[in-house]
Protein backbone atom coordinates (compact mmCIF):
# COMPACT_ATOMS: atom_id res chain seq x y z
CA UNK A 1 0.00 0.00 0.00
CA UNK A 2 2.56 2.19 0.96
CA UNK A 3 4.63 2.13 -2.05
CA UNK A 4 1.98 2.31 -3.98
CA UNK A 5 1.26 5.44 -2.33
CA UNK A 6 4.52 6.52 -3.33
CA UNK A 7 4.60 5.62 -6.89
CA UNK A 8 1.30 7.64 -7.19
CA UNK A 9 2.56 10.96 -5.60
CA UNK A 10 5.78 10.88 -7.46
CA UNK A 11 3.56 10.21 -10.66
CA UNK A 12 1.42 13.47 -9.23
CA UNK A 13 4.45 15.70 -8.90
CA UNK A 14 5.93 14.59 -12.38
CA UNK A 15 2.30 16.43 -13.39
CA UNK A 16 2.10 19.19 -11.02
CA UNK A 17 5.63 20.13 -9.90
CA UNK A 18 5.41 23.50 -11.67
CA UNK A 19 2.02 24.28 -9.65
CA UNK A 20 3.65 24.09 -6.00
CA UNK A 21 5.72 26.88 -4.31
CA UNK A 22 9.62 26.30 -4.11
CA UNK A 23 9.37 24.61 -0.38
CA UNK A 24 6.67 22.26 -1.13
CA UNK A 25 8.85 21.18 -4.53
CA UNK A 26 12.01 21.32 -2.59
CA UNK A 27 10.29 19.01 0.30
CA UNK A 28 8.71 16.38 -1.89
CA UNK A 29 11.52 15.64 -4.25
CA UNK A 30 13.61 15.09 -1.47
CA UNK A 31 11.31 12.74 0.65
CA UNK A 32 10.02 11.07 -2.21
CA UNK A 33 12.21 11.16 -4.87
CA UNK A 34 15.76 11.31 -3.05
CA UNK A 35 14.08 9.05 0.27
CA UNK A 36 15.37 12.14 2.65
CA UNK A 37 13.62 11.08 6.26
CA UNK A 38 11.57 13.68 7.44
CA UNK A 39 14.74 14.57 9.92
CA UNK A 40 17.10 14.89 6.91
CA UNK A 41 15.05 17.25 5.57
CA UNK A 42 14.31 19.63 8.94
CA UNK A 43 17.95 19.63 9.56
CA UNK A 44 18.36 20.58 5.80
CA UNK A 45 15.94 23.64 6.02
CA UNK A 46 16.59 24.09 9.86
CA UNK A 47 12.59 23.74 11.05
CA UNK A 48 11.04 20.80 12.81
CA UNK A 49 10.29 17.34 12.00
CA UNK A 50 6.72 18.65 12.35
CA UNK A 51 6.88 21.27 10.03
CA UNK A 52 7.94 18.76 7.01
CA UNK A 53 5.71 16.48 7.91
CA UNK A 54 2.96 18.88 7.72
CA UNK A 55 3.87 20.33 4.70
CA UNK A 56 4.35 17.07 3.06
CA UNK A 57 1.02 16.28 4.21
CA UNK A 58 -0.78 19.56 2.96
CA UNK A 59 1.45 19.31 -0.33
CA UNK A 60 0.06 15.67 -1.10
CA UNK A 61 -3.37 16.79 -0.42
CA UNK A 62 -2.66 19.88 -3.21
CA UNK A 63 -1.81 17.24 -5.31
CA UNK A 64 -4.46 15.02 -5.29
CA UNK A 65 -6.56 18.25 -5.75
CA UNK A 66 -5.25 19.51 -8.51
CA UNK A 67 -5.72 15.61 -10.19
CA UNK A 68 -9.86 15.58 -9.15
CA UNK A 69 -9.62 19.19 -10.98
CA UNK A 70 -7.41 18.75 -13.84
CA UNK A 71 -7.52 14.58 -14.35
CA UNK A 72 -4.14 14.75 -16.29
CA UNK A 73 -2.63 11.75 -14.59
CA UNK A 74 -5.97 9.75 -14.91
CA UNK A 75 -6.13 10.67 -18.81
CA UNK A 76 -2.18 9.65 -19.33
CA UNK A 77 -2.41 6.21 -17.96
CA UNK A 78 -6.06 6.19 -19.99
CA UNK A 79 -3.74 6.77 -22.99
CA UNK A 80 -1.24 4.69 -22.12
CA UNK A 81 -3.78 1.37 -21.35
CA UNK A 82 -4.86 2.52 -25.01
CA UNK A 83 -1.96 2.78 -26.64
CA UNK A 84 -1.11 -0.81 -25.01
CA UNK A 85 -3.94 -2.30 -26.37
CA UNK A 86 -3.17 -1.13 -30.51
CA UNK A 87 0.17 -1.97 -30.18
CA UNK A 88 -1.00 -5.95 -28.94
CA UNK A 89 -3.58 -5.83 -31.67
CA UNK A 90 -1.12 -4.84 -34.23
CA UNK A 91 1.63 -7.06 -33.15
CA UNK A 92 -0.65 -9.98 -32.84
CA UNK A 93 -2.97 -9.40 -36.25
CA UNK A 94 -0.43 -7.44 -38.41
CA UNK A 95 3.39 -8.56 -36.98
CA UNK A 96 4.49 -7.97 -40.55
CA UNK A 97 3.00 -4.04 -41.23
CA UNK A 98 5.80 -2.17 -40.25
CA UNK A 99 4.11 1.17 -41.10
CA UNK A 100 1.71 0.56 -38.04
CA UNK A 101 4.48 -0.33 -36.44
CA UNK A 102 6.35 3.54 -37.30
CA UNK A 103 2.56 4.92 -36.35
CA UNK A 104 2.30 3.57 -33.08
CA UNK A 105 6.12 3.96 -32.17
CA UNK A 106 5.38 7.79 -32.95
CA UNK A 107 2.17 8.11 -31.02
CA UNK A 108 3.92 6.54 -27.92
CA UNK A 109 7.18 8.34 -28.60
CA UNK A 110 4.76 12.17 -28.06
CA UNK A 111 3.47 10.58 -24.92
CA UNK A 112 6.62 9.95 -23.54
CA UNK A 113 7.79 14.12 -24.10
Amino acid sequence: MELEKNERINALFAFYQPLLTAKQNDYLQLYYADDYSLGEIATEFSVSRQAVYDNIKRTEKILEGYEQKLHLYAEFEARNQQADRIRDYVLSHYPTDQTLRDLIDGMENLEAK
